[in-house]
């Protein structure tokens, strides 16, 4: 249980600042209250244009008693944030040619050709459809997916579920339909999921600290996760671990949700996002390809977990800003994770803003304190 007083907490804060300056100074007072008033216990958040990263910040603690002090380098479970990436690897297939995001996913995986509503209407799903999360897909029972140890186990329980609705009539947040699109990438890859990623992204864009599977000797960064009780913080598990260790391979890649990393890690992957599928003079996709991704292909169904948000190919997109989204331009995307990291790209305003927090049970965690603080402090004038 957490002991320290709110006063105390403040006094013991420890910050670590990669750039110092005024934007840096308002950032870390912004999340200083959201650690006094016990919403978090730390956090890292990073400002990046196209060209550098401006402000990195560590703030608090990476656990609920204080033992150990946030750093820059620290290990998130990221979550969700995982998406864009897996949406990225079918993107390159596509441009490639070997695939397209048109095709049915029958093409590649042969038992879900009979997918049906519940009342026995066929319903053919595309990779389009599993990109913008319309293919109204069921979802593997905690017991399938925990006994499944790689993409290709899980997609027989995926095969036996109906769908929810015709695909491409409504919007429906869907992990089935990501952990499909890896499988596929698979199949015509004819690599494992987790060698591909590593081979054509995580590599290449120097993102040493991306992983399904973390090491020993990464394991002493990895912030423990929190959970509030009363009015106090205490520790939380990763619930799509299954109980097994981060370290476990064990377990399936997670397309959908299991990668692990760090805010300088995932803000090489914005960087290239934000430059239009570039890098370092490396290209990894298609200008074209990255704005198809970014932009709107949801038409007028409501989607996401905040008001005023349309979807892209793996992202979502901010159609109207308002409320905790306020301060972005029209047309930011990003994405969230269970545990409140973000990721949002403001292209308009030429930035990328990663926040790094790891507490289970927000209520939303697309609409935090957190993510208002750090989003308000970095892009006020």
């Amino acid at each position: 249980m957490q002991k320290t007083s709110i006063a105390a907490a403040a006094a013991v804060l420890f910050v670590c600042a990669a750039q110092a300056g005024p934007k840096s100074e308002a950032i870390r007072r912004r999340l200083t209250e959201q650690i006094d008033k016990h919403e978090i216990p730390g956090a890292v958040a990073l400002v990046a244009t196209r060209d550098s990263v401006v402000s990195l910040d560590a703030v608090g603690n990476a656990d609920n008693a204080g033992t150990r002090h946030m750093t820059t380098d620290s290990i998130f479970w990221i979550a969700s944030m995982t998406k864009p990436t897996t949406a990225t690897a079918v993107m390159m297939m596509n441009e490639q040619g070997k695939l397209s995001i048109e095709d049915p996913v029958s093409k590649y995986i042969p038992e879900l050709a009979n997918l049906k509503l519940a009342d026995g209407t066929p319903g053919q799903v595309t990779l389009r459809h599993m990109l913008t999360h319309t293919s109204g897909m069921g979802e593997p029972t905690d017991d399938e997916a925990a006994g499944a140890k790689t993409l290709a186990e899980l997609i027989p329980a995926i095969a036996t579920k109906p769908l929810f609705f015709k695909p491409g009539d409504q919007w429906k947040y869907c992990q089935s339909g990501i952990n499909t699109l890896a499988r596929v990438v698979e199949i015509v890859s004819g690599e494992p999921y987790p060698e591909f990623l590593q081979k054509h992204l995580l590599g290449p864009l120097k993102m040493k600290d991306t992983t399904f599977y973390l090491t020993e000797a990464q394991m002493p960064r990895l912030v423990t996760p929190v959970k509030r009780d009363g009015e106090t913080l205490v520790p939380a598990s990763i619930g799509l671990l299954h109980g097994m260790p981060p370290t476990s391979h064990d377990r399936y890649p997670a397309a959908n949700g299991g990668l692990f990393s760090t805010a300088p890690d995932y803000a090489r992957f914005a960087r290239m996002i934000l430059n239009d599928g570039t890098l370092d003079g490396k290209r990894y996709l298609s200008a074209a390809s990255v704005r198809l991704m970014t932009s709107v292909q949801t038409g007028d169904l409501k989607t996401g977990f905040t008001p005023g948000n349309g979807w892209g190919l793996g992202w979502c997109i901010v159609r109207e800003p308002r409320g905790v989204t306020a301060m972005l331009s029209p047309g930011t995307f990003g994405h969230g994770g269970a545990y409140g990291t973000q990721a949002w790209i403001d292209r308009p305003k030429g930035v990328a803003l990663i926040l790094m927090v790891q507490r289970a049970d927000f209520k939303n965690a697309d609409d935090t304190g957190a993510r208002l603080a750090f989003q308000q402090a970095a892009l006020e004038k």
